[in-house]
């Protein structure tokens, strides 16, 4: 390009927070590494750009200066300024680049993506957010007008305070005092037997699924899921390229003969055994004690992802798989985003003793430690009972609110909807009565300002397509979160929800999605 096109081609917005000398910088440097200004070119003096662009001559000598200075330039006194010679030409003198990734590059999805991480990638689309207003059915979302942030406030202040000292790098297995309450506080509510030393915290249950299904699991080996099932615990489970092995659940939980009889080989079991997901029902006791037997007769590792227990709903919760184990084989998964507030990224894993230190240490690769202030206020929420006193207070709501969706569904939508398991949870599933098309019902819902999700969403495993006719034995519908919605707002929202289905009379056929 020649000098008097560039300054031609230059232009300035003076309405920009960005200061002139960085827009002149910035055009120049897009103009060298696109090729129109080769190594060797000299540059314009300044008084040119300063008559052609209307600006200072300090404007120009200081984008001149910031080029220099990163070696896109070089300056002698007297000879001029020209664009630096050691660079290599990036392209064909006369060609136009993109600094960005073009469209052919984009199109091929994962050319700039490894082998491995293309398992991070859900085959099956874009995995779904929480994005916005929390809307009518959002699922597993608590009611964050309940949680007293202003006593959170209070002990993370006090902690900014009078406990810096303390906000440096730490155990990678979590903020011991924490560890001590969780391990108190779990043998009371759910019957876990472990010492502190066991707990590890995570940032999420999310990161301890990834870890248990990256360092438990060579590529290739097997999983027992249940089938429906979680989409992060499948979603991990591809990651690491694992064989999925989808098992049957009825009334009693995941059918423990079936997956043992097809896939004996397995070296790892994913289960929900207190609220199975998404369907709600409770692992019977018969169902626990032959999965631990399978687990001990083949050294099979087992997840229990105890995701939301706290909320059982007419009784209290129920006594972990864990504290059934007496083979160290059961690995204790928790949260705490349900119960207090998602954003927070706390959960925690029960370990057994030859798990501790391997898992520990693959923690500290994958992120150091998880963040520890967030780790001390909960101490001083648990310490002065503040958790306990929010669990008693939400629990009592949110049962109240799950029945009252299923009484509203029972009154207006009789005739379209059954309900599921209401043994506890922040969700309801509720199955069609007629051959309705789900991915049409979500759609209309969504113009309503209704967030519908189809159990759908849990059936099928990433990248074993063929296999995914397999999670049809339960019939097609919804699952509803009630938990963030008051009284008034789930009665409205079950009339609209009731109006979909009055605007669409077709039985069409129902969407398996794989």
């Amino acid at each position: 390009m020649h000098v008097s096109s560039l300054i031609a081609s230059i232009t300035l917005d003076r309405q920009q927070g960005l200061p002139l000398y960085r827009q002149l910088y910035g055009e120049i440097r897009k103009a060298i590494l696109g090729g129109q200004m080769l190594p060797g070119m000299q540059l314009p003096p300044s008084r040119e750009f300063c008559v052609a662009l209307g600006i200072s001559r300090q404007t120009v000598l200081n984008a001149y200066d910031q080029l220099l200075a990163e070696g896109y330039l070089r300056g002698t006194v007297g000879q001029g300024t020209f664009v630096n010679e050691d660079l290599p030409a990036l392209v064909e003198q006369g060609k136009s680049t993109d600094l960005q990734l073009t469209d052919s590059v984009t199109a091929e999805n994962g050319k700039c993506i490894s082998s491995r991480g293309q398992h991070y990638i859900d085959p099956r689309g874009l995995t779904r957010f929480h994005q916005g207003q929390v809307r009518a059915f959002r699922v597993s979302m608590p009611d964050l007008g309940l949680f007293p942030f202003e006593v959170w406030a209070r002990l993370e202040a006090r902690h900014y305070r009078h406990h810096k000292g303390q906000l440096g790098y730490g155990d990678p297995a979590g903020y011991r005092p924490l560890r001590e309450l969780l391990a108190v506080n779990l043998k009371a509510a759910r019957g876990v037997n472990c010492t502190p030393e066991q707990i590890l915290i995570t940032s999420g249950s999310q990161q301890a699924l990834y870890l248990l299904a990256t360092m438990l699991l060579d590529v290739g080996e097997q999983a027992w899921v249940e089938a429906p099932c979680y989409r992060g615990t499948t979603a991990a489970l591809h990651a690491a390229q694992a064989q999925m092995c989808p098992v049957p659940v009825d009334a009693e939980g995941m059918d423990v003969a079936y997956a043992a009889t097809h896939f004996p080989a397995a070296k790892l079991a994913f289960v929900t055994p207190s609220h199975q997901m998404p369907l709600g029902m409770t692992m019977s006791l018969q169902r626990r004690m032959a999965l631990l037997d399978w687990a001990q007769q083949n050294a099979a590792w087992i997840v229990e992802d105890d995701y939301d227990s706290e909320y059982r709903f007419g009784s209290s919760p129920l006594a972990s798989l864990q504290s059934l184990d007496t083979r160290q084989c059961v690995i204790y998964v928790g949260t705490l985003s349900k119960v207090l507030f998602p954003s927070l990224r706390l959960g925690y894993m029960v370990l057994p003793e030859k798990l501790r230190e391997p898992l520990v240490q693959g923690k500290s690769v994958i992120d150091k430690l998880t963040a520890v202030m967030p780790q001390m206020v909960l101490t001083d929420f648990i310490a002065e009972g503040h958790f306990g006193r929010h669990i008693k207070r939400t629990r009592k709501i949110y049962a109240e609110r799950q029945a009252c969706l299923v009484n509203c569904i029972r009154h207006v939508l009789n005739d379209e909807l059954e309900c599921g398991a209401q043994d506890g949870g922040l969700d309801l599933a509720v199955y069609f009565k007629k051959n309705r098309d789900e991915e049409r019902i979500i759609q209309a819902g969504l113009a309503l300002g209704l967030e519908l999700r189809g159990l759908s969403h849990y059936v099928g495993i990433p990248g074993q397509a063929g296999q995914a006719g397999q999670f049809g034995s339960h019939p097609p519908g919804l699952l509803l979160g009630f938990a963030a919605l008051d009284i008034a707002e789930i009665e409205r929202s079950v009339m609209l929800l009731a109006s979909l289905f009055n605007q669409d009379p077709h039985t069409a056929h129902t969407a398996h999605t794989a």
